[in-house]
C-alpha cells in the first residue's frame, strides 16, 4: 500500500515537472520570436529605419488660386448682403416641473424669418409659429430678442412677429417681384436647416404656378417650385433671385424622408408683398365679403349646374343682398328654384369656392368688383362693391 502511494506521487511529480517545462518552452519561443521581429524589423522595408538619411522637409509651395469665378463671386456676394436680414426663430413652450411645481419655458421648435423693416416686423411661416407658446428671435450678430405675434395668416402659411431691437440691428430685405419669374432662373435659399444657422444653398427655379395645402387645408396658388436644398428648419426663410432680392418664402419640402429631395417650395413674393402690411396694418388679414353661401361640390353636380360657386344663400343686407344676387329659393308649390351661379369675377374665371376666395383676397372692403353670373340661360355681369365680414 505505502509503495503504490509513493508511485503515484512519482508520476504526479514527473506530470508536474512536464508541464512546467511545456510553458517554459513555449516562453522560450515567444521571446525568440519578439527578438527575431525586433532584429529583422519587417516594417522598417515601408518607413525607413531609424537613423537613416533624412532629407529636410518643408512646406509644400502653395498654387496661386487665381480669381474666382464669376457665379461664385455672386454667391459670396449674395451671402453677404443678405445674410444679416435672416433671423433664427426658436419656439418655446411653457411646461410645469411635476416636482418642483416650477414653470419653464422649453424649445419646442425652430424656424427662419427675416426682417421686413426697420421697425423690427420679422416675416416667417405661420407653421413655424403655430405650436409655440413664446418665441425668440436670434439675429446675424447672435442677439436674441423676445417676439411677439403682429399678425397670421394661416390660409396663406404666413406670419409677422415684432422684435424690440434697435434699428442699427435691423437690416430690412430687398423685395423684388414674382410676375417675371422663369423657369431655369437661378435662386439662392438662406436659412437654419437642423439648426445649423447661416446656411446658404443653391439651385434653379425648377417650375412656377404650382399649388400646395396650407395648415388650414386652404390651397395656396402659384407657389414657386426649386431644386435649391430646403430642408426642416429652412422653412420662413427667404428664396433669393441672383440679385439678392425676395422672391418668395420657402415654405414647404416634398420628402418622403422629410428631409431635401430636391423639390422644395415658396410662396410668390407678390402675394407676401400683398398680405404682409395687411398683417401689420390689421393684425390679420381681412378677405372683404360677398355675404353668400355656397352649395358643396356633389350638391352643385347633381344638379347639372355649370362649373362655378352655386348661390345657396344671401346675408340679408350684405354686398351680395344689395347686388341683387339670387340664392337657391322654394316655389310655391315647393319645387326647388336654381339660383345664381358666379363663374368669374372681374373676367377671372372662377371654378370652386376656393377660386372665389383666392380672388377676393386680391381685394380690400370697399372695392367693387364685377361678377360674372350665370342665371338660368342668361350670363350677367353684375357690379358688387365689397364689405366686411359680419
Amino acid at each position: 500500500m505505502k509503495k503504490t502511494r509513493i508511485f503515484k506521487g512519482s508520476v504526479a511529480l514527473a506530470s508536474l515537472r512536464t508541464q512546467r517545462g511545456s510553458a517554459g518552452l513555449r516562453l522560450l519561443v515567444v521571446i525568440l520570436a519578439i527578438a527575431a521581429l525586433w532584429w529583422f524589423r519587417p516594417w522598417e522595408g515601408l518607413f525607413g529605419r531609424p537613423g537613416a538619411t533624412r532629407t529636410e522637409a518643408v512646406p509644400r509651395t502653395v498654387a496661386a488660386r487665381g480669381s474666382l469665378a464669376e457665379d461664385e463671386q455672386n454667391n459670396i456676394a449674395v451671402f453677404k448682403n443678405v445674410s444679416p436680414s435672416v433671423v433664427h426663430i426658436t419656439t418655446l413652450e411653457i411646461a410645469r416641473n411635476f416636482l418642483s411645481l416650477d414653470v419653464m419655458q422649453i424649445p419646442r421648435g425652430t424656424g427662419t424669418g427675416f426682417i421686413w423693416d426697420d421697425r423690427g416686423n420679422v416675416v416667417t411661416n405661420f407653421h413655424v409659429i403655430q405650436a409655440g407658446q413664446t418665441a425668440r428671435v436670434t439675429l446675424a450678430d447672435q442677439t436674441t430678442w423676445k417676439a411677439a405675434l403682429v399678425g397670421a395668416f394661416p390660409d396663406h402659411d404666413l406670419a409677422v412677429l415684432r422684435i424690440d431691437a434697435p434699428r442699427e440691428k435691423l437690416k430690412p430685405i430687398l423685395v423684388g417681384g414674382s410676375r417675371e419669374l422663369q423657369v431655369g432662373q437661378k435662386v439662392y435659399a438662406i436659412g437654419n436647416p437642423f439648426g445649423l444657422d447661416q446656411t446658404l444653398t443653391s439651385g434653379i427655379i425648377s417650375a412656377l404656378n404650382r399649388e400646395i395645402e396650407s395648415a388650414t387645408r386652404r390651397s395656396i396658388r402659384g407657389v414657386i417650385q426649386t431644386d435649391a436644398a430646403i430642408n426642416p428648419g429652412n422653412s420662413g426663410g427667404p428664396l433669393l433671385d441672383s440679385a439678392g432680392r425676395l422672391i418668395g418664402v420657402n415654405t414647404a419640402i416634398y420628402s418622403p424622408s422629410g428631409a431635401s429631395a430636391g423639390i422644395g417650395f415658396a410662396i410668390p413674393v407678390d402675394e407676401v408683398n400683398r398680405i404682409v402690411p395687411r398683417l401689420i396694418r390689421d393684425g390679420k388679414f381681412i378677405r372683404p365679403a360677398l355675404g353668400i353661401q355656397a352649395a358643396t361640390k356633389p350638391l352643385q353636380d347633381s344638379l347639372g349646374l355649370p362649373q362655378g360657386v352655386a348661390v345657396m344663400g344671401v346675408v340679408s343686407n350684405s354686398p351680395a343682398h344689395r347686388a341683387g344676387i339670387r340664392p337657391f329659393r322654394r316655389a310655391p308649390d315647393g319645387s326647388l328654384v336654381v339660383g345664381d351661379v358666379i363663374v368669374a369675377l372681374n373676367g377671372k374665371p372662377i371654378d370652386s369656392f376656393d377660386d372665389l376666395l383666392n380672388a377676393l383676397e386680391q381685394h380690400q372692403a370697399g372695392d367693387t368688383v364685377t361678377l360674372s353670373i350665370v342665371r338660368g340661360d342668361k350670363r350677367l355681369e353684375q357690379p358688387v362693391r365689397l364689405g366686411l365680414p359680419g
